[in-house]
């Protein structure tokens, strides 16, 4: 791998501060690097540059040069280079570092400039903290106890604008409390490339809404509300459902694809209220789709799993693992692991594979990429497979080759670990040939037609780890509970290992990644534990020329969210 050049470093002072950073970088950015807080509500890392709010006013200054020689002029107070002051406050966030740079941000004309913008802002701004659903991460309401006055001169009525508008299935638009940020436009035309919001009229009067006939419906709308500073924009199926302050954070991984968006999950209480997307550079920036929002109402589905059975009727977990065991006994067995397992489940399942001498098969999930975070391989974790050595080329949408092999009577057992064979091309007829011992979440016609069924969790009740769509290791954390009467995967498959007589393994994860390390060359150098927030990156070589869905091949290097071509 080529290590990416090293940027040019520029110094500057920020409150008397030096700092060097990347040239280029910001002015609000290298403010944060320092401790130094620059209030705003238009910036965003992310978005175009508008400088509407005027929040990030500071105070800029260079140094001093001789414009006839250039030489640097020399303060005689102080004997360091005199610094010329800009007369009238800047905005920090259309400024970037330069040499030299010199920023204040705590000076009585900062400070004055900032009560101002914070007294403009509340002029027609209601005043219903405690019933706004942004209550508790608004930037409005932060910055307003931080840099305002503490008190209003405008005696006038607030104007009155349009409430509980849908600007499209997903999102609300409360516009009293709009501060014409235009973070939501931004997105919507820049990053979402559907350029569907604007605003109307004039001044105080302005309001945001769609474009006549148009609606904020594409799959990246709710990211307008994530990014929104203020309790103007809401997410309709979360407004008013739970405080945050009361909610759990847990950091995860969208599993709608193999891009691998990193999210977190926010519960209370063993209940899953929402999720969000969680930054990461290399991976999806600060941005996730709206579909792998609502992937969390899994966890409560009508057609959960929750009794262990054999033959249909509800039996205990060692019972059912000894039932699967006398299965295995008469040979010919087939292993069918899943894209959506973890690395861990997958290692686990390649054992029971190796100590069984069964083949295993993997059913692939392909369809349209949108060229930005939803790609065509829609399983989040085949690359996992292949790194583990479950499988050794890329899978096939459907099991033919298992469905041959159990029309010539060479399988008798078939472990589905995961994946409802019925919808990967088995018939109900070869389903009745062979025994099945399904392990899985959801109720179908592989576990109608199981000999044993061993429930399990969602990814939402367990952590592990999974391999995206440029071999980045990622991990995700257990948010809630495991529903009643499902057991963890690992757990499952570790019993099933040691009853086909392949011995006692690892079922708890931090242990059992001393055994994957040990036995996974290219993970030899990993921990559960220490794995960082954004990943580590593998070296994909040995899979690297593997052709993929649609024409698409395996993607190895790393990219910006805002360049990724992931989907066919």
């Amino acid at each position: 791998m080529i290590a990416p050049p090293k940027p040019e470093l520029v110094t500057v002072n920020i409150d008397g501060k030096e700092i060097a950073v990347p040239k280029g970088t910001n002015v609000i950015e290298a403010a944060r690097l320092v401790g130094v807080d620059v209030p705003h509500y238009c910036y965003h890392p992310k978005l175009a540059i508008v400088g509407n709010c005027r929040m990030c006013l500071v105070e800029m200054g260079m140094p001093a040069v001789d414009p006839a020689t250039k030489a640097p002029v020399i303060d005689p107070a102080t004997g360091k280079q005199k610094i010329n002051w800009i007369p009238r406050p800047q905005i920090g966030c259309g400024t970037n570092a330069a040499p030299g740079l010199h920023i204040r941000t705590n000076t009585p004309m900062v400070k004055d400039c900032r009560e101002g913008v914070m007294e403009f802002l509340l002029i027609n701004h209601p005043l219903d903290c405690p019933i706004c659903d942004q209550a508790g991460e608004c930037k409005l309401q932060e910055q307003a106890t931080g840099y305002g006055r503490g008190y209003s001169r405008f005696i006038e009525q607030k104007n009155v604008k349009p409430k509980r508008t849908q600007l499209g299935p997903r999102v609300t638009l409360d516009d009293e409390r709009c501060v014409l940020c235009s973070r939501c436009i931004r997105f919507s035309r820049d990053i979402a490339k559907d350029d569907v919001l604007g605003f109307i009229d004039r001044g105080s009067h302005s309001t945001l809404t769609c474009y006549p006939g148009k609606k904020l419906e594409n799959n990246y709308s709710l990211n307008t509300v994530d990014i929104c500073p203020v309790g103007a924009l809401t997410s309709t199926d979360f407004r008013f459902k739970m405080r945050v302050w009361f909610l759990k954070q847990t950091n995860s991984i969208d599993t709608e694809s193999s891009v691998g968006a990193n999210t977190v999950v926010w519960s209370r209480e063993g209940a899953i209220y929402r999720i969000t997307p969680r930054r990461n550079d290399e991976v999806n920036d600060t941005w996730m789709a709206d579909t792998g929002r609502v992937l969390y109402k899994q966890v409560k589905a009508d057609n959960r799993l929750t009794s262990v059975k054999i033959n249909g009727a509800d039996s205990g977990l060692d019972i059912a693992v000894n039932a699967a065991a006398e299965l295995f006994k008469a040979g010919s067995v087939a292993i069918v692991g899943s894209g959506r397992s973890s690395v861990e489940e997958q290692f686990l399942t390649r054992k029971l594979a190796t100590t069984l001498k069964a083949p295993a098969h993997l059913v692939s999930r392909v369809g349209e990429g949108d060229r930005l975070l939803i790609s065509a391989d829609r399983n989040p974790n085949v690359r996992g497979a292949l790194v583990t050595g479950l499988i050794a080329a890329l899978p096939s949408a459907q099991l033919t080759e298992l469905a041959a092999q159990i029309d010539a009577g060479k399988v008798k057992t078939v472990v589905s670990v995961g994946e409802d064979l019925a919808a990967a091309g088995l018939s109900a007829a070869q389903l009745a040939k062979v025994a099945i011992v399904y392990l899985g979440t959801y109720a179908n016609e592989t576990s109608a037609a199981a000999r044993v069924v061993l429930p399990t969790l969602t990814v939402f009740e367990k952590g592990g780890t999974f391999v995206n769509q440029q071999f980045r290791v990622q991990k995700f954390l257990k948010a809630v509970p495991g529903a009643e009467g499902a057991t963890d995967d690992l757990v499952v498959l570790a019993k099933l290992v040691a009853a086909a007589g392949g011995g006692s393994v690892p079922s708890e994860i931090n242990t059992l990644w001393k055994t994957i390390a040990a036995e996974v060359p290219a993970l030899g150098t990993m921990t559960f534990a220490n794995l960082p927030e954004t990943g580590l990156l593998l070296d994909a070589t040995p899979w690297s020329a593997l052709p993929f869905a649609e024409g698409e091949t395996l993607h190895y290097k790393p990219t910006k969210a805002a360049q990724l071509v992931v989907g066919s």
